[in-house]
């Protein structure tokens, strides 16, 4: 496990603090708990309220989730904190995650990105080189 937190200096007018924190994790469902406590534990050093800290646990809850089930060898959390918005990027090194067919039921599975989606401002997924890369952003008023 890897965990690095970097306070970066506001402008001098700014009353806002900047902050980012990255964790890297093997991609295991058993990591997903330490990225929920990691990010819950950050939060609330960086004084995020605690409504919108539950929000952003929740989110980076059900990334790291699904990370942790189609990642193949890592997972990694990215937390920055700028200007009253917090960016929660989840890398894994997995493949292109293929869609559920219509006529196949749900189950418990596969709703995960819908809550992040009702609960974030904005999300992006990309593929890249060596993976995929989810961005999700909220509004704080830390």
């Amino acid at each position: 496990m890897f965990v690095t937190d970097f306070p970066r200096p506001s402008p001098p007018l700014s009353r806002h603090c900047s902050h980012q924190a990255l964790l890297t994790l093997p991609a295991q469902e058993a990591h997903v708990s330490a990225a929920r406590h990691f990010a819950a534990d950050l939060l609330e050093t960086w004084s995020v309220p605690a409504g919108e800290r539950d929000s952003a646990v929740l989110i980076v809850d059900e990334l790291a989730a699904n990370a942790a089930q189609y990642g193949r060898e890592r997972m990694t959390l990215l937390l920055v904190l700028d200007h009253g918005t917090l960016h929660i990027v989840v890398s894994d090194s997995g493949v292109a995650v293929e869609h559920p067919r219509p006529d196949i039921p749900p189950d418990e599975h596969g709703r995960g990105t819908g809550i992040v989606q009702y609960l974030a401002q904005s999300t992006e997924v990309h593929q890249t080189r060596s993976g995929r890369e989810v961005r999700a952003c909220l509004r704080c008023s830390a």
